[in-house]
């Protein structure tokens, strides 16, 4: 996130904590943007083209308030563990909260519930036992 976007500290600091987070229990790496996304889809895949040799395993998560739009971009690494599927999801939790006015908690359990699904499966040492 960028400074500016209009967070209090204690937010920005929950929204920090909640990437910080989600890029340790997946592996991978989560990004947020809030404020304008120029052209729409095509300009989220441009913000995570940006992330330059990060960008296959990357999560983007653009947020444009004032425009009401949301679009969750994979890199093609990210793309295996965090599906369409679990993108939409995640995008219906997100604007559920939005709708109800709480843009922080909206993309706090958006977030959460894609790096939860992006877990790695295995379990180390299980079989050892």
């Amino acid at each position: 996130m960028r400074a500016g976007d209009g967070f209090s500290p204690a937010q920005r600091a929950e929204l920090e904590r909640t990437v910080d987070n989600a890029d340790r229990v997946t592996g991978l790496r989560f990004c947020l943007h809030v404020g304008r996304v120029e052209d729409g889809r095509a300009g989220a895949e441009a913000l995570l083209a940006r992330r330059g040799a990060l960008a296959p395993v990357t999560v983007l998560v653009a947020v444009d308030p004032v425009a009401r739009d949301l679009h969750i971009v994979t890199g093609s690494v990210a793309a295996g563990r965090v599906d369409d599927r679990t993108c939409a999801l995640a995008a219906l939790t997100m604007t559920s909260a939005f709708s109800a006015g709480d843009l922080v908690a909206g993309i706090r359990d958006g977030v959460t519930l894609l790096a939860n699904h992006g877990r790695s499966t295995a379990v180390p040492h299980l079989d050892t036992v």
